[in-house]
């Protein structure tokens, strides 16, 4: 074999065996992530189950089945309340639901419904305005009453 034939072999040789490394990289540190987010939750559920009580944790699992965003907050909260020693034994399903009722206070969205009217210009007459509320109002009605009919009938 020529030179030029071995140092070609050569460079295949290496340029493989750097896309094996990379390749195994990959899922070692894939391996990896999955581990530490093992250990994490490891660790989060050792800590809900010394903080709260069965009935408290059953209560907590149901919530996240339903609702798993907030499951997931209540969770952070107790981790941090646990953390600084703000909890010092463990939470019971009361306990629990008061600080769910006192969340839910904190995070409750309000709705809030603006009707905003044209303004009333100068050469339009009081009964002109109130011929338009009333036309919004009949509309809305109608709407309610067709609405409710088409329901009841299927």
């Amino acid at each position: 074999m020529e030179d030029s034939d071995l140092e070609s072999i050569r460079e295949q040789r290496l340029a493989e065996l750097r896309a094996q490394s990379k390749g195994q990289a990959v899922p070692q540190e894939e391996a990896a992530r999955e581990e530490a987010r093992k250990r994490e939750t490891e660790m989060k559920n050792s800590i809900l189950s010394q903080v709260l009580d069965q009935n408290a944790r059953a209560r907590l699992n149901s919530i996240a089945l339903v609702k798993p965003e907030k499951a997931k907050m209540v969770e952070n909260m107790l981790l941090q309340m646990a953390q600084t020693g703000q909890i010092t034994s463990k939470l019971d399903e009361g306990s629990l639901i008061s600080l769910l009722e006192r969340l839910n206070t904190q995070t409750q969205k309000k709705t809030t419904v603006k009707v905003k009217s044209p303004p009333l210009q100068s050469h339009q007459s009081t009964r002109q305005y109130l011929f338009y509320f009333y036309s919004l109002i009949e509309g809305v009605m109608h709407w309610t009453v067709t609405t409710k009919t088409e329901h009841s009938n299927s």
